[in-house]
């Protein structure tokens, strides 16, 4: 394998900010909403955001065929304006095929991949293989590679010294982490250097996630809390650490309850409930049941999302 020094990193452009994994719109019968995807964005475009991510865990990404995903990257990328990023998760359980997918993203127009952990044979993905995986990703892409942790759903959790070692790679720019451990992301930033960027991976510990180094965040939370989440930031960087702590306290109930509580059909419930289009999600995924509705609208309106 190649070594890499971090010191011969080229900085290619900065992350800093507020990102949400949009979720892909569906119809009744399970086919993209690609209009509902336009609107959803022109809805998320009146905020400043840094940039959006498709394809990712909220995206259902899992889901999709690789022409769909196309699609949805087309549509996408159309939609966001110039001067914000567009994040593309290009993660599949293959080397050959993810590294497939990337190189289509970048011809669509990209300006970074997301690299989700493989894990079907989650019991072979020692830390040799992922190191392999991801430096093979990063050596043939012509876009930066995000890494992306996401244990609760991969099983897989990357620890620093495997991020330490990727992150010695020019084009291996930084990571989503969606781990919640607050001193990995503090030992990762303090050792890899300011030109690897960490961003928090959920709204609830965003702001733990900042004290320590991340320099923002891609979160389920900023579909639904665009104007909090960057508020959150901006609170920070100013140093109005009250307000801000107050604030991140009053996203945890919300954030919990799209995420680790109900999940994507939440999600896309909250979406219905505050004018945007949630739509329904994909077998075998349910649709968030009628009963949990109020709970979640109460949710909604003490975090001062939505007014009763």
């Amino acid at each position: 394998m190649t070594e890499y020094n971090i010191r011969s990193r080229k900085r290619i452009f900065q992350l800093n900010g507020i990102y949400p994994p949009v979720p892909t719109p569906f119809n009744e019968d399970e086919q993209i909403a690609v209009e509902a995807l336009r609107g959803n964005l022109a809805f998320l475009n009146r905020f400043a955001l840094r940039g959006f991510v498709v394809l990712g865990s909220n995206g259902e990404c899992v889901m999709l065929t690789e022409e769909e995903k196309i699609l949805v990257m087309e549509t996408a990328r159309a939609a966001i304006p110039p001067n914000k990023l567009m994040i593309a998760g290009t993660g599949c359980q293959s080397t050959g095929e993810t590294l497939r997918l990337t190189k289509k993203a970048a011809k669509i127009g990209a300006d970074a991949a997301l690299v989700i952990t493989p894990s079907y044979y989650r019991n072979l993905m020692t830390t040799e293989a992922l190191i392999n995986h991801f430096r093979i990703i990063a050596d043939e892409s012509t876009i930066p590679i995000l890494l992306y942790n996401m244990p609760a759903c991969t099983g897989i959790d990357l620890d620093a010294e495997t991020v330490l070692t990727l992150a010695r790679h020019p084009n291996i720019m930084g990571m989503k982490d969606s781990s919640g451990d607050v001193v990995k992301i503090a030992e990762i930033r303090q050792k890899a250097g300011p030109a690897f960027q960490v961003l928090a991976g959920s709204g609830g510990f965003l702001l733990p996630a900042l004290s320590v180094g991340a320099i923002g965040g891609i979160m389920a939370l900023a579909n639904i809390a665009p104007a909090q989440c960057i508020a959150i930031l901006q609170l920070f960087l100013e140093r109005r650490q009250k307000e801000a702590r107050e604030l991140q306290v009053l996203m945890i109930p919300v954030n919990s309850a799209i995420t680790s509580r109900w999940g994507v059909p939440a999600l896309k419930a909250a979406m219905d409930s505050i004018g945007m289009y949630g739509g329904p999600v994909r077998l075998p995924l349910l649709p968030f049941p009628d009963d949990f509705r109020q709970h979640l609208e109460s949710i909604l309106a003490e975090s001062g999302i939505k007014e009763m």
